[in-house]
Parts: structure tokens; sequence; C-alpha cells
């Protein structure tokens, strides 16, 4: 059965603003993701770029291009789109590996699945 798992506040994620970092095991390998507010729907993925499996950010918590339309990849410039994860432009292979959220009485959730699970302390 999946789980919800608390995220943050939905205050804390700003259309086109800094996202909220958070870890996960994907396949049985602890990873970073993060948490964005697109378009006013909040958009979970992994922090790493299709081209090459190495996070994203080009700042902490900044994945956003300066238009605030794509996300992009700091090192080779891999441009997606914040709402699918889909490769729109620069070396890729595939899409971001997208992360379900949920939102409600102001908070954000986020989902496990059979691959995607928290991280156990």
């Amino acid at each position: 059965m999946d789980a919800a798992i608390a995220l943050c506040r939905s205050a804390d994620l700003v259309d086109g603003g800094r996202a909220v970092p958070f870890d996960v095991v994907f396949g049985g390998q602890t990873c970073r993701a993060f948490a964005v507010r697109f378009e006013g729907a909040p958009e979970a993925y992994l922090n790493r770029c299709s081209h090459v499996a190495m996070e994203m950010d080009f700042q902490p918590d900044r994945f956003f291009d300066a238009s605030g339309r794509w996300l992009m990849c700091a090192t080779h410039g891999a441009v997606y789109r914040p709402d699918t994860g889909e490769c729109v432009g620069g070396p890729c292979r595939g899409g971001l590996v997208k992360i379900l959220l949920s939102e409600s009485d102001g908070v954000v959730h986020w989902h496990t699945s059979w691959n995607l699970q928290p991280l156990v302390f």
C-alpha cells in the first residue's frame, strides 16, 4: 500500500521559486529529490538529470531557469517541463523521474510506491 508522507507546508512552495529538498530511497538507492510549485500545482522529481545521473541545482534548491518556466540542469543545460518532467532541450536521455504529490489542508505530501520509499533511520 502506498503511503502519503508530509513534505512541507503549502506556503513553502512558491511558483517558480526555491525547491523543497527531501531524501528518498529509489530502486534501493538513497537519492535527493525536490518539490517545486509550477502554475499553482506542486510537482516533485528525483534530483537526477536524465543526461548524466547527477544533481541538477545550480545553487542549493534552485532548479528554475531565469524565466521561472523551465527546470534546468546546471551542469549540462538540459531543460525540462516543470509539470511533466519531459525533456524539451539540451542533452537528455528521457525525462525526470516524477514523484506523486498531493496537497490538502495547507500541507504537501509525497507518495511512496513499490520502488520509492522514505529513508529509514
